[in-house]
């Protein structure tokens, strides 16, 4: 479990860890120049934890925890990453673990993750949304736990990416932006930017966050029926933690987005093309909604410090990057000249 930072979290049991935490803020003066000119942007690169996500920090603390209460089984609601990490870190803890998913709606790359690790993966003809209602009364009426983000101690480890990023500048960034789906992420920053502003004295940035066009309950202000994006990791149209994220958007004097696919897979693509950072679409909802809210003229770039949060590793959608791309490389001859010809 996010070992330097145990002592902080209310989390009991001995840690069931891969080793995760401990992921690159990495400056990106190129992005910086497309999506907020005069500021500094840098990227908090979580698809490089152990399965490739920002979930195994709240999982590791889940699973440490259910294995200490006596859990023989955990289940969880996913459109992909959740699934994964739940697999893994159950596999780690030698637990049972059940994953239900949208039929259709989950990336290759996660699902094939929750396989590799050993759950029992159930497609359901229905939403997140369902799944995650199903899964609540699963764990109300048996004796297995949920690690869904309302499990509390998802969000005691999801916290430590806060810590982790104040450490790495010597004091918070001006503005923190990310996607917005079960809106766990969100709440887990914040509390981890308050606890660490009360014990050490840092401040607090402002929350800016990025939710799909068709799946924007938080914007709209209502439960979103059946929610579409091709950014699936926030198809969710009624978020779990709601209430929660809308506090940390007002405490913070924050800003919530509504971002076009197009918009999040403009980012995507300047991300991989301007600095080299490959993400899965729907981390890139922070940086689309980051820019849009400079070109609207909400946010006053020049000087200030912006973090933005990607959320998943791009090989956990690789249709996402070459959709579309296959058919345009050449084979070519294997000559000097024939390739040549293409390069010049």
């Amino acid at each position: 479990m996010v070992t330097a930072f145990r002592s902080r979290l209310k989390v009991e049991g001995e840690a069931v860890t891969l080793l995760e935490g401990n992921t690159p803020l990495i400056d990106c003066p190129r992005l910086a120049a497309w999506a907020c000119p005069g500021g500094t942007l840098l990227v908090k690169y979580e698809g490089l934890n152990p399965t490739g996500s920002f979930k195994d920090r709240g999982m590791t603390a889940a699973i440490t925890q259910a294995a200490h209460d006596g859990s023989r089984t955990v289940i969880c609601a996913s459109t992909g990453n959740t699934a994964a990490s739940a697999a893994a870190y159950a596999a780690r803890a030698g637990l049972r673990c059940v994953v239900l998913i949208p039929e259709g709606k989950v990336a290759m790359g996660k699902l094939a993750g929750s396989i590799a690790y050993g759950a029992q993966v159930v497609q359901i003809d229905g939403s997140f949304d369902d799944g995650l209602r199903l899964v609540r009364e699963i764990s109300d009426k048996a004796p297995i736990t949920l690690v869904n983000s309302v499990n509390p101690a998802r969000v005691e480890g999801q916290k430590t990416a806060a810590f982790e990023v104040n450490d790495a500048l010597g004091q918070a960034p001006d503005w923190l932006c990310l996607p917005v789906g079960n809106a766990g992420n969100i709440s887990a920053y914040w509390l981890g930017f308050v606890q660490d502003a009360l014990e050490r004295g840092f401040g607090t940035p402002q929350l800016l966050g990025g939710q799909a066009a068709g799946s924007a309950p938080i914007v709209l202000g209502h439960v979103v029926e059946e929610p579409e994006t091709l950014a699936t990791a926030i198809r969710i149209g009624n978020p779990a933690r709601w209430f929660q994220a809308k506090e940390a958007l007002a405490d913070s004097d924050g800003q919530l987005w509504r971002v076009s696919d197009t918009e999040i897979m403009e980012a995507y693509g300047q991300l991989s093309r301007l600095e080299g950072v490959f993400c899965e679409p729907s981390s890139a909802a922070g940086v689309a909604a980051l820019r849009k809210s400079v070109l609207n003229g909400e946010v006053e770039p020049e000087g200030k410090t912006f973090v933005a949060v990607l959320t998943g590793h791009g090989l956990k959608d690789p249709d996402a990057a070459i959709a579309g791309q296959t058919d345009s490389i050449a084979v070519l001859a294997p000559t000097y000249d024939a390739i040549m010809g293409v390069i010049e």
